[in-house]
């Protein structure tokens, strides 16, 4: 049977529509769908779509299940190696890891010549979460204690919670810290609910709570908690508390009324409900005309939900061109669909602020002046330079600015942690796979790690350092025989 060149479409939001709501923009795969999607597979015995997956998932294994109308056995496969299928079927960016190698995507089609897409392996997986989460609940069987040790976890965002998951499963007992009053880490306050429904994250970890991890939330390490209370009750400890702290690109006006970084903008809206304000109690700015600087995920998540809440204008500025666009192509897209604009190879030069007789306006964002750029000789990262063009400044009227430029590791429990080596950039240095730190059963996995990535890296950071913690845990107790 000749194979279908096209994935199988899915359905989306109208972008006129979901340009003025938050929920989810894509729908999924129907049953006949995600079968019909699954029949693309050639079942390749090299499997490279496993190799490209940080967390080795057995992806021609689950796809088959679908394909026969399997779906119980699908997520059997699926659940054996991820905790958070639901999530890294709708966030992780498939394009780039398994669906890039897809020896589907390699084959041109004899027709037209053309190259075939890739089989939507991302879609599948969220399919049989979703799925999944449709069915009667069977009672967890409970995971006896193996009896080598208790692990404390820091954060609980997709490192921690793979890492809790893969322990448990082994017989530890595992406890999460939290220092928000969610778990969940950037799933919960940096995802827009539009690409990532709060609701699939609490279900996938209502999942691992079954399982037996224990989470407690406004714990910070460090400060609530000592180090010393920690290590005293905790045989191991894994650290993932991620990456976020904002950075911000030291524009003049950076301290003007108006000017945001793209962390609190996206935690007022996503973890604190703003963009359900009144009946939350977390107010979000109403704007009219919204600049983001920069070009990755989080400028695409904060553009999209600053439209979302009624601004009349949203543009995004980055110093590249769209080639070099860090971003997702899929929210490029979607972006670009629902109305936000682009200025590429453009670069902020200053944030403008109001300079009337008003006193109640003194202080406030009114406008921006950019510079047009052009692409130099590459740099450190590989990618051209961008360079200013001399003569090219302009001005808009603007009165948001959200600067979505990265982030930086969270201080709080490094500096009570002296002990911990970091880099020069801030970020804990730990072995590579295992993730084992300078101090003795301490581990530390993620975006604390690597600096900000993608959840799917953090997860395979959290598989790596699970099998470590059980791997030291294991000659401890056989030591004490």
């Amino acid at each position: 049977m000749a194979i279908s060149p096209k994935k199988t479409p899915i359905s989306e939001q109208d972008p006129k529509v979901r340009a003025h709501n938050f929920k989810e923009v894509c729908l999924g795969y129907t049953p006949e769908e995600a079968m019909q999607e699954a029949s693309r597979c050639l079942n390749c015995k090299n499997t490279p779509c496993v190799k490209g997956c940080p967390v080795s998932i057995n992806i021609p294994g689950f796809i088959k299940q679908v394909k026969e109308n399997n779906f119980q056995g699908a997520w059997e496969i699926l659940s054996s190696s991820t905790a958070l299928p639901a999530v890294c079927g709708r966030v992780c960016p498939q394009e780039n890891q398994c669906e890039g190698p897809c020896t589907v995507g390699k084959i041109k089609n004899r027709a037209t010549g053309e190259q075939n897409d890739s089989v939507a392996i991302g879609k599948l997986e969220r399919f049989v979460a979703d799925w999944k989460a449709t069915q009667p609940k069977a009672p967890a069987a409970p995971i006896p204690y193996n009896g080598k040790g208790k692990v404390a976890v820091v954060g609980s965002g997709p490192s921690s919670l793979t890492v809790a998951g893969d322990l448990v499963k082994l017989g530890y007992k595992v406890k999460i810290f939290e220092a928000l009053h969610k778990a969940g880490g950037v799933l919960m306050y940096g995802i827009p609910e539009f690409r990532l429904p709060k609701t699939v994250v609490q279900h996938e970890i209502g999942g691992l709570k079954e399982l037996g991890v224990e989470i407690e939330c406004n714990v910070i390490v460090g400060r609530t908690m000592t180090i010393e209370e920690l290590r005293k009750e905790y045989d191991a400890v894994y650290i993932a508390t991620g990456a976020g702290t904002p950075k911000f690109a030291g524009v003049p006006g950076t301290n003007l009324n108006g000017v945001f970084s793209a962390s609190e903008y996206l935690t007022r809206i996503n973890l604190m409900h703003g963009y359900e304000f009144p009946n939350f109690d977390t107010p979000t700015k109403k704007s009219k005309n919204v600049f983001v600087i920069g070009g990755g995920n989080v400028a695409m998540d904060a553009a999209r939900s600053a439209l979302r809440l009624g601004a009349e204008s949203v543009t995004v500025v980055y110093r590249r061109s769209l080639e070099e666009l860090p971003a997702r192509i899929e929210e490029y897209h979607h972006a670009v669909e629902e109305g936000v604009k682009f200025e590429f190879l453009t670069a902020p030069m200053e944030y403008l602020g109001y300079e009337g007789d008003d006193k109640n306006k003194m202080g406030t964002l009114v406008g921006i002046k950019c510079i047009r750029m052009e692409l130099g000789e590459p740099d450190e990262s590989g990618r051209r330079r961008p360079v200013e063009k001399p003569g090219s400044e302009f001005v808009q009227e603007c009165d948001t600015i959200i600067e979505a430029i990265g982030q930086s590791s969270n201080r709080v429990l490094l500096d009570a942690w002296p002990e911990l080596n970091t880099t020069k950039r801030g970020y804990i240095v730990a072995t590579e796979p295992e993730g084992a730190t300078s101090v003795e059963g301490v581990y530390a996995g993620g975006d604390i790690v690597t600096g900000a990535a993608t959840v799917i890296l953090a997860m395979g950071a959290g598989k790596d350092a699970a099998k470590a913690i059980d791997e030291y845990l294991t000659k401890k107790a056989e030591a004490k025989k």
